[in-house]
């Protein structure tokens, strides 16, 4: 069964509580914060504290621009507060944001990097709940030291049947659009985040095999990762619209390139990167062509989007989030009816 999940839209604090019940009553499977306007951990306490069955979780937090130490503490307060409906949502960015964004540096080997990160936070997570000594030595991050005075204790919560296993105590999804975070994802991660800039060729084609290669290098199986997919969809000409400056967006970023690629579209995708570097985003939208526009988000009316969304996603996305925010009170009924369309 496909689970429907919600994104959190741009708020401040004080509105999360009343989003965060609305969201739990409405059905969603889980809500999932970002960092765009705001931190994306913050939010996340209040969803803990005012819902019961709601998963929640960061899709995604810019994990290059933390310590793996501090996200590791994050995470472990989010799921004992929670027990353990935390999920950490880890995303790189790219490059110029690291850098002149965040102020971080930008490593040669991105997916190294998001792999040994991945790897310290089990260690101290199996180091809380084990007791076993922190050590963990590799290129980007040497940590060793691990005193009682820090060590929160073991995990209070539980996952399934029994106590969390000590170095899975949280689940951890990474984002990605390309073959080298989706096969990190499938060798060491609960989760892959697929970006909302796919195609369903592109899904099938290159991250679903990627996964592939992962799962089987870790020795595990395709169904021990979740799937997690943003869907662009449109139900009228003005979401229409949007749906295509948004793929404009993100068709313009050079590290995305190999999506525009393998429809043939590379050279449009280089209109648009040299529009975006000049800042002339008007002049971008109407470089989607209706068949690109059709291929990167669903496009149904009203009545038929479930269908529509089902059809399309069934058997590629373990759970599903629209591009579009929750916003209690806006169209909550059209919520519920994808919400059942998909657990039928």
């Amino acid at each position: 069964m496909m689970k429907f999940d919600a994104g959190l839209p741009p708020a401040q604090l004080k509105e999360v509580p009343a989003i965060s019940k609305a969201a739990e009553a409405v059905g969603f499977d889980a809500l999932w914060t970002s960092e765009t306007q705001h931190d994306p951990f913050l939010p996340c306490a209040l969803i803990a504290e005012h819902t019961s069955r709601l998963h929640f979780g960061t899709a995604i937090v810019v994990s290059f621009a933390r310590s793996p130490a501090t996200l590791a503490y994050t995470a472990w307060d989010l799921a004992a507060q929670s027990g353990g409906r935390f999920i950490l949502g880890l995303g790189t960015q790219v490059k110029a944001h690291i850098e002149r964004r965040f102020g971080m540096p930008w490593p040669a080997s991105p997916v190294g990097k998001l792999r040994e990160q991945i790897e310290v936070l089990r260690a101290f997570w199996n180091c809380w709940n084990s007791g076993e000594r922190l050590n963990y030595r590799g290129e980007y991050y040497k940590v060793s030291l691990m005193s009682p005075f820090f060590n929160p204790g073991p995990a209070a919560w539980t996952r399934g049947e029994g106590k969390a296993e000590a170095a899975r105590a949280i689940p951890i999804y990474i984002a990605g659009v390309n073959t080298g975070m989706a096969r990190l994802a499938g060798e060491l991660c609960e989760g892959f985040h697929a970006h909302p800039f796919h195609s369903l060729r592109y899904l099938k084609e290159v991250i679903i095999p990627a996964l592939a290669e992962g799962t089987k290098k870790g020795k595990r199986s395709r169904g021990d990762v979740a799937v997690s997919v943003t869907a662009f969809t449109a139900t009228s000409p003005e979401e229409m619209n949007f749906a295509r400056a948004q793929i404009a967006f993100y068709a313009s970023t050079p590290s995305y390139r190999p999506v525009m690629n393998l429809h043939g579209w590379g050279a449009a995708a280089e209109q648009l990167s040299a529009h975006a570097a000049r800042g002339e985003w008007a002049e971008m939208p109407s470089l989607i062509t209706d068949e690109m526009l059709h291929e990167f988000c669903t496009v149904a009316n009203d009545n038929d989007l479930a269908a529509a969304l089902r059809t399309r996603y069934e058997g590629v996305a373990d759970r599903l989030t629209l591009y579009a925010p929750f916003v209690p009170g806006e169209r909550d009924a059209h919520w519920r009816k994808i919400a059942s369309a998909l657990r039928e």
